[in-house]
């Protein structure tokens, strides 16, 4: 299975609306840093697009920190886990195989981290207003060689709108948020790859 099913990233123009004035200025980092810690639980829909122009929808489930589950619909019909810091893609083929990599080799581990902190030196490398959006790029400063993450943010209040991956062979994806809901309670089981891999058997 190809690893677009979890390196989640552009659509252009997505996010669009009515134009900012000229003089805004982004979303500072520190605003979004603490945005991102408050951020605990969400639930909701995505449209996902991949490197390869086609599209598919789901459901995104997030606890941090660390844990994050991305049920797709058919006909795409793919898990993808983030949790024990690995990320798991089960395979729809082959139901009860899955692909396991650190989930600290890929971009996703920069919004799931325990502290986000935006300010991190030489963690962002792009912060500009876009439009009616802050557009904030990022990656892990000690390995950039994993690729990057570049988020999507509308204000007042601030929230993140869509992110777009780009992994470690300059594949992108590209994630939009659809409805969410935050601070609901999630289940452990969402979470664990290894009960789901026990429960495919």
């Amino acid at each position: 299975m190809k690893r677009r099913a979890f390196v989640i990233a552009p659509l252009v123009g997505a996010l669009l609306s009515i134009a900012a004035p000229a003089f805004a200025a982004p979303i500072s980092l520190n605003r979004l840093s603490a945005y991102l810690n408050d951020l605990q639980t969400v639930q909701g829909d995505f449209t996902q697009v991949n490197a390869d122009g086609s599209i598919d929808t789901g459901t995104i489930y997030i606890r941090r920190p660390g844990r994050a589950r991305f049920e797709y619909n058919p006909p795409n019909n793919a898990l993808v886990m983030a949790g024990g810091s690995q990320v798991a893609v089960f395979d729809p083929v082959s139901p009860d195989n899955a692909n396991i990599y650190p989930l600290r080799r890929t971009p996703l581990s920069i919004i799931l981290a325990k502290n986000v902190n935006l300010g991190q030196a030489r963690m962002v490398t792009g912060h500009r207003q876009v439009d009616n959006t802050t557009v904030v790029t990022a990656q892990d400063p000690e390995h950039p060689e994993y690729g990057n993450i570049q988020l999507v943010f509308t204000d007042n209040p601030v929230e993140l709108r869509q992110w777009v991956i780009t992994d470690d062979s300059g594949n992108q994806t590209t994630m939009i948020l659809g409805d969410t809901k935050t601070g609901m309670s999630l289940s452990n089981a969402l979470f664990n790859i290894e009960h789901e891999r026990l429960r495919r058997q």
